[in-house]
Formats: C-alpha cells, structure tokens, sequence
C-alpha cells in the first residue's frame, strides 16, 4: 500500500504520521529546500507562518473540546506541540523552531517514509494508490494548473475577504429585529439599529482603530472588497448608504426608520450562526471585538470567527469534496487536507489532515469510514467541508457548528460544557473506546 502526501505543514505531517504508524509506504514530497513560498522562512516541516499560539487547551472552548478529540485520535502533531509548549497561560503555544526539529524528527524515524525535496505539478499519479495533498493556503503556480483542470477555472479563491461571525443566541434580542427590505421574502435578516449618535460613537471608533499590516505579497488584494473600515475612512454616508443603509426598513421598536442599520445573515442552516453583512475588515482582532461591539445588539456578542483579509488558496469544497476530504464522483482515491480545504486554523488544519489520513487508510483497506458525525467538532468540520450551504467561505472550530442539544440551556456556561460532554462520548462510540 503506497500513498503520496503533497506538503508538509500541520496537515501533510498529520497525514503521513496516520498512515506511517499504520505500516502504510508514504512519500512526502515538501518544496520547501528547493522553493519557498512568501510567508516562509526555514526547511523545516510544519513551519508556523502566523501566530505560534495554537489557542486554548480549556475542554469547555471549541479550540480545547478539539484538541481532546484528537488527542483520543492519537494526533501526532498535538502531541509534539505539548512537548514544545511555552508558557501561555491557558493557551498551548509553541517553540517555533523546536516544534518542527521535533515533528521532522519524528515523521523520518519511520523506515517506510520517503521523503522528496521537490516542486509537485500534478495531483493524479498512478504510482500511488492515493494521493493527499496538502499544500497550504499559498499553494504554489506550479500546481496550480492541474488544479484547474481538475476543478475549473473558478475553482480557487485567491484573497480571502472574510466578515466576523457571532453566535445567534448572544445577540441582546431587544436591540434587534427579523426582516427583509421592504418586506420583500422572508425574514432572512437579523437587522441591528443604530440612533445617530451610537452611529457617530461607533464611526469614529471605526475610523481610528488599529489595522494588521498588510503583506507585501498582498499589495492590491482588495480592489473588489474594499474592508469596511477603508469605506469608514471616505466618509460617514459612504458607509451609512452602503453596507449600513437602513433604506427598506423600519424598527418595530420604535415605528421608524434606524438612522443605521448593521444586517446579520445566517451562516449555517441551524441558524446558529450570524455574518456581519458588508463587515470584511483589516482590523486586529482585539479592535474588532472592541469596536463591533458598540453596535447595541452586539455588545455582548461572542466572536466564533474574525474577518479577515488575506491571501489564501482554498477549494469550493462542498462541490468537489466528500466528508472524509475525498474527491467526489472520481474512480481514484484523491484527497485534500488543511487550509485549502476551508478550514480556518492550525488545529482544525492538522484534524482535516488527520481524517484524510484515517480514512485513506481505512478506505484502501477495506474497512468502515468512520462516521463522527455532527456531535463532535472534527464531524462538524467534515460536514461543513462537504456539505453545500450557500456561500462556501472557510470556518474554524467553534460550538455553533454542533448539532444542537435536544435540552434548550439558557446558561452559555452550562451548555457549552454539555455540548463538550457529548462531544466526547460521541467520540468514544465512534472509536469503540
């Protein structure tokens, strides 16, 4: 049994560590030694690009709640990133440097890895009975035309412009209302009011807070998708007859029409989950949580995921993928792990490389896919790579895409520790623990 893995990040090693302990012959292919991409800096696999912070270790959080799913999985990757750790508080935070030495180290320990410095250019290979490929959100250009050949021109998202998401049930409900313009269909929209001078309050703060700097491969990223706070910077009507025009609406709090109006749209069918309509920001995430909270329904929101905007390469994957990272509808066992896939984070990227890699092996042979269903965060995950509902952007883990509890528990504390508590019972069952 013979599988290719293509990259070598958090979800190419987790992969290649799945079936390497599994007595499968791997090939990693990294181009690291030969060609790097703009955001990295050293050979070594699983470089941290970004933040070394792979977030909180807390079971009652989304972040932790999957970090014990797959520590009952036996995520390599993880593990080494204990051993690794700086202090954090209750984060899990890594050396850099000695997290890769070690997961390198580890992954060659192994007799039936090889491993290939090199440039990949195709993604089918008939020497391999399977291919998982795994090359990151800055794919390279010498891939990229076998993707599009096998996905079509459209296939890829070249800069992620990306608006925050809340959850539905920490919306204050009294500062907020259900409907659409004009009362035309129905009521899809959660609108929150703002009077003129909670606008003027919240502009100014807009207008003033701090951005990320932009990379120097991003330069002119954003001609189509202007970040709100940029829009903020043309004038206050730029953005109260743009993404904050309240033209169509009226408040049933107050019989009139909002000086402006913020619009949530739902993003997941359980409508568990809210966009900020318009909201695609370059703001850090401290300032985003500090000035969309002056808008009066969001002042207590929880933030499941910040808007970004940056470059990164993914898949539409719901069209083109299956809930084990397979490709749909194809007679050759092609699969697709990490950031590419629309995951958002190092964790969630290293648990899709992990699920590829189980259910490779597993499909290869012979034995049952495993189903982790909803209940878990990594079954959530897999459900929201392959399963279409309207516009595909990329999600990290949070408890707003689990299946919700059959108990309606008004307590957020309560129920997210519920929701962990099934989490890992339901893992347990999948796993016949």
């Amino acid at each position: 049994m013979k599988v290719k893995v293509v990259g070598g990040g958090l979800a190419g090693c987790e992969a290649c560590y799945q079936l390497l302990k599994r007595g499968v012959d791997v090939t990693l292919v990294e181009m690291k030694k030969i060609k790097k991409s703009p955001a990295h800096n050293v050979d070594g696999l699983c470089e941290l690009v970004c933040s070394n912070s792979l977030k909180s270790m807390d079971i009652n959080t989304a972040s932790g709640l999957l970090k014990a799913e797959l520590d009952m999985l036996d995520s390599m990757v993880l593990r080494v990133a204990r051993q690794c750790a700086v202090p954090a508080g209750n984060a899990l935070a890594v050396d850099r440097d000695l997290f890769s030495e070690k997961v390198t180290e580890c992954l060659k320990s192994y007799s039936n890895l090889t491993f290939v410095d090199g440039v990949e250019d195709k993604i089918f290979d008939d020497d391999f009975d399977a291919v998982i490929v795994a090359t990151g959100p800055l794919t390279d250009e010498a891939l990229v035309p076998a993707m599009k050949e096998l996905f079509g021109s459209n296939f890829l998202y070249f800069f992620d412009a990306v608006a925050p998401i809340v959850t539905a049930d920490s919306l204050d409900r009294s500062r907020c209302f259900t409907a659409s313009r004009y009362g035309k269909g129905d009521s899809d929209y959660i609108n929150c009011p703002m009077e003129k001078d909670e606008f003027i309050e919240f502009y100014r703060e807009l207008v003033s807070a701090e951005t990320v700097p932009v990379k120097d491969f991003e330069n002119n990223v954003f001609e189509g998708c202007m970040p709100i706070e940029v829009m903020a910077g043309r004038g206050q009507d730029t953005i109260r007859f743009g993404p904050l025009k309240p033209v169509g609406l009226t408040d049933p709090n107050t019989g009139k029409r909002p000086y402006a109006v913020l619009q949530l749209r739902s993003e997941n069918a359980q409508c568990t989950l809210y966009n900020l309509v318009g909201f695609q920001t370059h703001l850090r995430f401290g300032e985003q949580k500090r000035v969309f909270s002056m808008i009066p329904a969001l002042k207590d929101a929880e933030f499941v995921r910040y808007g970004v905007m940056h470059r990164n390469t993914y898949i539409n994957a719901p069209e083109f993928l299956d809930e084990t990272f397979r490709l749909k509808n194809s007679k050759q066992n092609i699969y697709f792990a990490g950031q590419m896939t629309g995951v958002e984070g190092y964790v969630e990227s290293l648990a899709s490389g992990l699920v590829a890699g189980v259910q490779c092996f597993n499909r290869l042979s012979g034995l049952e896919q495993l189903d982790f269903t909803d209940c878990t965060i990594i079954g959530a995950l897999t459900k929201h790579v392959s399963v279409a509902y309207g516009k595909y952007s990329p999600m990290n883990s949070n408890f707003g895409i689990l299946r919700t509890l059959e108990e309606n528990i008004r307590d957020k504390s309560l129920k997210k520790q519920k929701l962990s508590e099934r989490s890992l019972e339901t893992m347990k069952a999948v796993l016949k623990l």
